[in-house]
């Protein structure tokens, strides 16, 4: 810069120089020709001037060059960097998932050392009332026993009361001993206790991107319920039928909650659902969030919810009737955008010894892959994985029926309000893949039953 500065200041001169030469020349009166050499001097100023602009240059293209090429080391640092750091995330999100695992297997734990800390404080109560009688019994018997020998003190104690004595001091010496190792097996599972309530913060801390307000809450569990169906009014009671079409046949046309009592099964309730001249019963409804479906095993056998809301008939009940005759099951989702979809398959549903096998295939409908065709796709839950299973109870919520692999769909997951959500958060909610391969959020679903020969309960 400093080069073309000092040449923009030379130009100037040797222009000023050169109109002087030629006033000069005009003013005089000489008659001699002019010199054709008269520029060069002038060439010679503008030349070295001109050089000297391109040493100039020339210096101002290396230090450019150096520029650059300290650009592209910092470039390289910084990918250098840029990578390692997304190996380091993957570490932790590693590192958090095993957290994840051990910490469901270590509220399992927590569960059974409640419990059993309860067992132990109520024989440690019985322990004590125990004690208590025992003692006063033997204040009674030293009683007797001093106003015996002050009565008589030239007897010698009897042999039976000497026994007794001897009994009494070692069981109260046993009762000492079973307290104090009571109390110490009580210290351990409160020790226990504490590590696994330290655990489970350290992962609410650790949880990134599936803060999941889960974050095994997910995956920290809202504590264990053992949730009943619950229902507000029974309309049939007498000649109980088989199924909700038996009822319908029997002229009871009003969808509501109704008793009914399968073949070689239980007398229980279920929702009948009329529409068009058909009935069918209900057997899972989730419409607004307000019953968590991240349960155990044992309640989706049996069944939670109430009836008239949300709510899961149970396996155990779903089995007994369908085992009566060829049912359809029938799949209707509402998404975000009040759209609606449908699906109707032929099915057959396994015992509970072969974790309730779900093989269907479809009849009719608008959404594909619902449910995977000609498939063994096992219930699992996060207390009850089937054998070969992925961890997709734990990772996607709530329990349901999958194939090997977590699938495509979950209809007991998560309820997700309408937000704008990560794409594992939307497998841990409600969610179906549509055509176009996007996981779709539901606001909706219900799931039916109903025979295929309407007339099989006439």
């Amino acid at each position: 810069m400093c080069t073309i500065k000092l040449f923009l200041f030379i130009i100037p001169l040797v222009i000023s120089s050169r109109i002087e030469q030629q006033n000069s020349s005009f003013d005089s009166i000489s008659s001699e020709p002019k010199s054709r050499f008269a520029m060069l001097d002038d060439v010679k100023i503008l030349a070295n001037g001109l050089l000297q602009l391109g040493h100039g240059l020339k210096d101002f293209v290396h230090k450019t060059k150096g520029q650059i090429n300290d650009i592209f080391q910092k470039l390289n640092i910084f990918d250098q960097s840029f990578y390692d750091l997304s190996l380091q995330t993957n570490e932790i999100r590693e590192e958090e998932q095993e957290l994840r695992r051990a910490t469901s297997k270590l509220q399992v734990r927590n569960a059974e050392v409640r419990n059993m800390s309860l067992e132990l404080s109520s024989k440690l109560d019985g322990l004590l009332e125990e004690k208590s009688i025992l003692q006063r019994k033997v204040r009674h018997l030293e009683e007797q026993l001093t106003n015996l020998i002050q009565n008589q003190p030239g007897i010698q104690e009897h042999a039976e009361v000497t026994s007794l004595k001897t009994f009494v001091e070692q069981q109260d010496n046993s009762i000492k001993d079973l307290l104090q190792t009571v109390e110490e097996q009580y210290k351990q599972l409160n020790q226990q206790h504490s590590q696994i309530k330290e655990i489970e913060n350290q992962l609410k801390r650790t949880g990134t991107q599936e803060s999941t307000e889960n974050s095994l809450s997910s995956k920290s569990r809202a504590p264990r319920t053992t949730p009943t169906l619950q229902l507000n009014e029974t309309k049939h009671t007498e000649g109980i039928p088989a199924d909700c079409s038996a009822i319908y046949q029997r002229g009871e046309h009003a969808s509501g909650v109704y008793t009914i009592k399968p073949y070689n099964s239980q007398v229980f309730n279920v929702y009948c659902y009329t529409e068009s001249g058909s009935t069918w019963t209900l057997i899972q409804h989730r419409k607004d969030g307000s019953l968590n479906f991240n349960e155990t095993w044992e309640n989706y056998r049996n069944g939670f919810g109430q009836l008239d809301g949300e709510f899961w008939l149970g396996l155990e009940k779903i089995y007994s009737i369908v085992t009566q005759t060829n049912y359809i099951l029938r799949i209707e989702l509402e998404d975000w955008k009040d759209n609606k979809h449908y699906v109707e398959y032929s099915f057959h549903l396994g015992d509970h010894e072969t974790n309730y096998t779900l093989r269907v295939a479809e009849i009719a409908g608008n959404v594909p892959m619902a449910l995977l065709e000609h498939q063994e796709l096992m219930f699992s839950t996060w207390d009850h994985r089937a054998k070969g299973h992925l961890d997709c109870p734990e990772s996607h919520s709530g329990g349901w029926w999958w194939h090997g692999g977590c699938g495509e769909n979950n209809l007991n997951g998560k309820y997700n309000k309408p937000r704008a959500k990560s794409k594992s958060e939307k497998r841990r909610g409600i969610y179906w893949r549509s055509q176009n391969g996007k996981l779709q959020s539901i606001k909706s679903s219900k799931m039916f039953i109903q025979p295929r020969d309407l007339k099989s309960f006439e």
